[in-house]
């Protein structure tokens, strides 16, 4: 099932699916939980402020994993929706209905959320792309919140067109950007990547300046962004669902992991991400982004659903950067290549993005 809310027809090019966990004026927002949205939102969340000023029309609101945790996509409740690649695999998540919607052709682009790769893991999994914004450039008013710190509203479309379109109207009249000169190639020292992966993503970045980046500190990046979504979730979702109970095991073990994390541990999360987004900004100069894998395998199997999805994009969020995944092309359908960049680099990310795209 992609969508929770009703779906309307719209124009082809003007069709917005909208995740449930972003206010739409009228319709309840359930956050994948069944006891939540109980009355319709009074008004649209202000990152729909763009697209209701063009004329779109949101089709529907889509599925996602309960309260926006879990990189799986499952839904208990609402059922899962279904993988267009391989319906045995999860679609991932936290935004898998939003994926599935833009595979199926159900919309022309989705909006999701991204807070540890919520966006740009289901892109790969359903073989879309996706745009995750600089942290803080799209206004979170509306939104059912996860990390405060590290939660973004993504954009995700079948391709690089449809990017640009959804990302013009969360920030309408951005200059058009210019495509990297150099990557610097991530390996993911220490974790395994399934090695047609690699090789797609080696071939996707052939018409760049491609530079290896030894950067083993990417995993605790990682791990702080994840301590620190995980305490923050905690903190301001227990409170907004007070008296109610969650149906899904990955938020309660989020929740428990959260309710452990002290005031100093935080503390120490934040100036680790601090000082690693100052050292990454220094290394994204000018016509520099770095590019590794949206995940490191293929989608867990649905029958499985306590299976992690790999993949290596918690250090992105916690240090603020904006990321594009694509498609690469190659036999394995879950290769998807992520470029990063310095803040408020998108429109250059979307110029990288559709050179891969056309090659």
């Amino acid at each position: 099932m992609s969508f929770i809310g009703e779906v309307r027809p719209g124009p082809a090019g003007l069709r917005l699916a909208v995740k449930d966990c972003i206010d739409v004026a009228g319709l309840p927002t359930t956050v994948g939980n069944p006891r939540l949205g109980a009355e319709p939102a009074t008004k649209d969340a202000a990152c729909l402020a763009g697209a209701r000023a063009a004329g779109v029309t949101v089709v529907g609101k889509t599925n996602l994993s309960e309260l926006c945790h879990s990189a799986s996509g499952i839904n208990p409740t609402f059922g899962t929706p279904v993988n267009p690649i391989d319906p045995l695999r999860v679609p991932g998540g936290s935004s898998s209905g939003s994926a599935v919607a833009v595979a199926t052709g159900a919309a022309d682009v989705a909006y999701g959320t991204d807070t540890t790769g919520s966006v740009r893991i289901p892109a790969a999994a359903c073989g879309v792309a996706a745009l995750k914004p600089t942290n803080g450039k799209v206004p979170l008013d509306g939104v059912f919140p996860l990390s405060p710190t590290c939660d973004t509203v993504g954009v995700l479309a079948r391709d690089v067109a449809g990017l640009r379109l959804g990302y013009g109207w969360l920030v309408p009249d951005e200059a058009a950007g210019e495509p990297p000169r150099v990557v610097l190639r991530l390996r993911t020292p220490g974790r395994s990547v399934h090695p047609e992966i690699d090789a797609a993503v080696d071939k996707a970045l052939a018409d760049f300046e491609v530079r290896d980046l030894a950067l083993p500190q990417w995993w605790d990046i990682g791990i702080a962004a994840g301590t620190l979504s995980d305490a923050e979730a905690y903190a301001v979702q227990r409170p907004l669902v007070a008296g109610l109970s969650t149906v899904d095991p990955a938020v309660a073990e989020a929740w428990d992991f959260g309710s452990t994390v002290s005031a100093e541990a935080q503390a120490a999360a934040r100036e680790m991400l601090s000082v690693w987004r100052a050292k990454l900004v220094a290394l994204l100069r000018p016509g520099v982004v770095i590019a590794l894998p949206a995940v490191l395998d293929a989608p867990p199997l649905v029958s499985a659903a306590g299976s992690r999805f790999p993949h290596a994009n918690g250090a992105v969020n916690g240090t603020g950067l904006p990321a594009v995944c694509v498609p690469a092309d190659g036999a394995f359908p879950y290769a998807s290549v992520q470029l990063v960049g310095a803040p408020d680099t998108e429109a250059d990310l979307l110029a990288g993005a559709a050179i891969i795209e056309a090659t």
